[in-house]
């Protein structure tokens, strides 16, 4: 793939903050940094105009709570269809975490993210929106 030179105009305060903020993610170069803003942005499209993406749900709950893994498993089947895997981790004798990875229309995975948060006993659940891959070069 042919790499292209382009110039940016910014504000000398918005380039140093940016620096200092690539700097401390040891990121090595603006040019990364850049194509990395840029690859979010595709990202974040693909999901505003309903594309095929990916994700992963990160749930944490004690697995002692009345039925959790039940109310959960149930929420889970509801969807098979766009849920790829699932991984269950003991974090320690009470607590577990699962992830739930997801492909498939933003509206049908924004659907399973909702519907694992309303079971009753999650001590934490958080989201990570991803692409296919397919329409990023």
């Amino acid at each position: 793939m042919a790499i292209v030179r382009f110039s940016v105009s910014l504000e000398q305060d918005l380039v140093d903050k940016f620096d200092r903020k690539i700097k401390a993610e040891r990121c090595p170069t603006r040019s990364k940094a850049v194509g990395d803003l840029i690859r979010d942005a595709l990202v974040r499209g693909e999901w505003q105009e309903g594309k095929e993406v990916v994700g992963a749900i990160v749930l944490v709950y004690d697995h002692h709570k009345r039925d959790i893994q039940q109310k959960l498993t149930d929420v889970q089947h509801d969807s098979h269809d766009a849920i790829i895997s699932t991984q269950h981790i003991h974090l320690d004798h009470d607590n577990c975490m699962e992830i739930v990875a997801v492909r498939g229309k933003p509206k049908v995975i924004d659907a399973i993210v909702k519907g694992l948060k309303a079971v009753k006993g999650l001590k934490h659940v958080s989201f990570a929106a991803g692409t296919t891959g397919t329409r990023l070069p």
